[in-house]
């Protein structure tokens, strides 16, 4: 998969970033192409080398059809929770890894279920403050809305599940 400069991309866990430039770096006698990678207005950036741009994940942002299909799964019910906190985070951190928002989406409703139940602990926090801003970015630029449209979007949805945002997003 090859993305051109200006192009907006998803880097697994991370989020919504902006292909910033293209260049080509020299290791010997080895070239190496590398995509330069910028995050939002705080200006972090990551090289990605060409050569491993899919197996992290690097990917292009989310569908229309497939926002749909998010949100459907933010409405629909509860999600099956383990118990087992080791075992719980252990699984989404996986699921964030992956880069796949369904899965970002599964982290983000079912820490919010466990929100609801007892306080988060600092790591689940975590997971769900990126979870939520991993799905509100990548929300917002394909449905091309801002980004407190994208949150209303997602608080209705959830709406229709009986989850309430108390303030999260």
């Amino acid at each position: 998969m090859t993305f051109r400069i200006g192009e907006k991309v998803v880097y697994p866990n991370q989020g919504v970033g902006t292909i910033e430039n293209i260049s080509t770096r020299s290791f010997g006698s080895a070239h190496e192409q590398f995509y330069l990678l910028r995050f939002g207005c705080g200006g972090t950036t990551v090289l990605v080398p060409f050569s491993n741009a899919s197996n992290i994940g690097l990917r292009r942002v989310t569908r229309d059809r497939e926002i749909s299909r998010i949100l459907s799964f933010l409405s629909n019910g509860w999600c099956d929770i383990s118990p087992d906190w080791k075992v719980r985070f252990r699984q989404n951190r996986e699921k964030m890894q992956s880069g796949d928002l369904l899965k970002a989406a599964e982290v983000f409703k079912s820490t919010l279920q466990i929100q609801i139940e007892k306080p988060l602990s600092f790591h689940e926090k975590g997971m769900l403050d990126r979870a939520r801003h991993m799905l509100t970015a990548e929300i917002s630029i394909a449905r091309n809305v801002p980004e407190v449209r994208a949150v209303k979007m997602i608080e209705r949805a959830l709406a229709k599940a009986g989850i309430a945002l108390s303030g999260v997003l």
